[in-house]
């Protein structure tokens, strides 16, 4: 089944691209409803997948981890057991977005999808990037925050982007080589980046529109 992939910096705005390309295609949309899918087979809350996906652990969390596993019965005050580790939320990641391929067309947001899918030659893989300052106004009126935080959002969390593709997929995530197509949010807008992926979409994967 065709699929469009939407990696996307963070104040980028890809994941409305992404909804609005979903929307023209008539296909399913997989993003929030993706952390639903992994939460739900790892019996675990929804927020304990959306607060961890798309970021690397941090030193403290490894260390934690590793002791946990190597002496069982040290168990510190703020561990869970009941929490999926991080190639848990990998590994159940990676079999939703196959099922999702397998069952019909898709368009999935983030993720590590360009990876997952990398060697599909019905994907089409795309990357939504825009300037720094355009990210940041972006963030602060979405969030309603200062510049000064919406930047340190924008870099904290496109850094940990950036660190699970490398982590996971020893790939680097805006390496062009990685995408068919890269579009600026900023100098396309919503509406034409959309617009420019669906109609790709349907010379490229061959389907109707």
């Amino acid at each position: 089944m065709p699929v469009v992939t939407v990696s996307r910096l963070f104040g980028s705005g890809g994941g409305e691209v992404a909804h609005r390309v979903a929307d023209a295609l008539g296909w399913t949309l997989l993003d929030n409803a993706m952390v639903d899918a992994v939460a739900e087979r790892l019996g675990v809350p929804v927020t304990e997948v959306s607060e961890r996906e798309e970021r690397v652990p941090s030193v403290v969390e490894r260390v934690t981890r590793a002791l946990t596993l190597a002496t069982p019965q040290w168990t510190p005050a703020v561990a869970d057991d009941r929490q999926p580790d991080e190639s848990d939320i990998i590994e159940v990641t990676r079999r939703v977005i196959d099922e999702a391929v397998q069952h019909g067309p898709c368009v999935v947001v983030g993720r590590g999808a360009q990876c997952v899918l990398a060697e599909r030659g019905d994907a089409l893989h795309v990357l939504c990037h825009a300037p720094r300052p355009a990210l940041v106004r972006r963030v602060a009126a979405r969030l309603g925050v200062t510049d000064a935080e919406a930047e340190r959002q924008v870099l904290e969390t496109n850094r940990q982007r950036e660190h699970y593709v490398r982590r996971h997929w020893q790939r680097e995530w805006l390496s062009a080589r990685n995408y068919h197509l890269c579009l600026d949010t900023e100098w396309l807008g919503i509406d034409g980046a959309a617009h420019v992926i669906v109609e790709l979409a349907r010379k490229r994967l061959a389907i109707g529109g």
